[in-house]
C-alpha cells in the first residue's frame, strides 16, 4: 500500500504543529476509508423503505379495529395517528373508507420486517467498518440476521417506552414539567439506544465504559435533530398543499 495523504510530510507538520487541524483532517480520512457516506445513504435508503409496507400495515389494523365502531374515528383524529399521510385525510372524511385486510396486512409486515432488517444488517455493516474489522472478525449471514432482528425488537421497544413517557407528560397537566419530562426521557431513550447499538450490533462487543460517551453525545444530537426536524415539518404542513404536504409528513 502507499503513503496515505495524511501521512505526507507536509500534512503531517500541519497534524503536530495544530491540534485542531489533525482532529479534523483524521475524521476526513475516516471518514472516506470506514465508508461513512455509503453506508448511511444504503442506511437512509433502507429505513425510509421500511416506512411505506408499516403505513400499509397499520392501514389495514386500522380497518380491522374500526370495524363497528362508530366512536373511534372521533378519538383517533384527536391523536398522532391523524398525522399519516392518506390515512388521517380518510378517518376524517370517510372512515367507512377504510376495511381490514388480512393479506394487506401480512404483505405490509414482511415487507417492513425485510426492509427493517435491511437497514439493521447495513448499520452492523458500517459499525464493523469503523472498528476496521476484517472479515473473518465479522458475523455470518445467520448472526447478521439475528442481530438486525433484536434490533429492530429494542427499536420498537424505545418506541413503546416513548409513547408510555408521552401519556405520563399528558396526564401530569404542567406544560413545565411536560417539557422536561419528553426533553429528560427523549435523551435518555436515544442514548440508551445508541449504546445497544455499538455495543450488541457490532461484530466484536465493545464495553460500556467505551461506547457510553459516544451514545451520550449521538442521543443528545439525534434529539436535537428530532425537535428541529418536527418544528420544520410542522411549519411545512400549515401551508402546504394535500401533496406537498403528505411528502412532508412522510419525511
Amino acid at each position: 500500500m502507499g503513503e496515505r495523504w495524511i501521512d505526507r510530510p507536509r500534512v503531517a507538520r500541519l497534524r503536530r504543529r495544530f491540534v485542531s487541524v489533525d482532529i479534523a483532517l483524521r475524521v476526513a480520512d475516516n471518514y472516506s476509508r470506514h465508508r461513512t457516506g455509503r453506508n448511511a445513504s444504503l442506511l437512509a435508503y433502507f429505513g425510509f423503505l421500511s416506512v411505506f409496507p408499516l403505513i400499509l400495515a397499520l392501514t389495514a389494523v386500522l380497518g380491522f379495529v374500526l370495524q363497528n365502531r362508530e366512536d373511534l374515528p372521533k378519538e383517533i383524529i384527536n391523536s398522532a395517528l391523524n398525522q399519516l399521510p392518506i390515512v388521517g385525510q380518510t378517518i376524517g372524511t370517510d372512515p367507512s373508507a377504510l376495511r381490514g385486510n388480512t393479506g394487506v396486512l401480512v404483505v405490509g409486515l414482511v415487507l417492513a420486517i425485510w426492509s427493517g432488517m435491511r437497514a439493521f444488517v447495513v448499520l452492523q455493516t458500517a459499525l464493523d467498518d469503523v472498528r476496521e474489522l476484517t472479515d473473518d472478525e465479522r458475523c455470518s449471514f445467520v448472526r447478521a440476521r439475528v442481530k438486525a432482528f433484536v434490533g429492530m425488537l429494542a427499536v420498537g421497544g424505545a418506541q413503546v417506552a416513548t409513547v408510555a413517557i408521552n401519556a405520563v407528560a399528558t396526564a401530569i397537566h404542567s406544560a413545565r414539567i411536560d417539557e422536561m419530562l419528553l426533553l429528560v426521557g427523549g435523551v435518555a431513550i436515544n442514548t440508551a439506544i445508541f449504546a445497544f447499538s455499538y455495543r450488541e450490533l457490532c461484530s466484536v462487543r465493545a464495553p460500556w465504559r467505551e461506547v457510553l460517551p459516544g451514545a451520550f453525545l449521538g442521543g443528545v444530537a439525534f434529539s436535537v435533530l428530532q425537535a428541529l426536524g418536527t418544528s420544520l415539518v410542522a411549519r411545512s404542513l400549515s401551508h402546504a398543499s394535500f401533496v406537498y404536504g403528505t411528502f412532508a409528513k412522510l419525511i
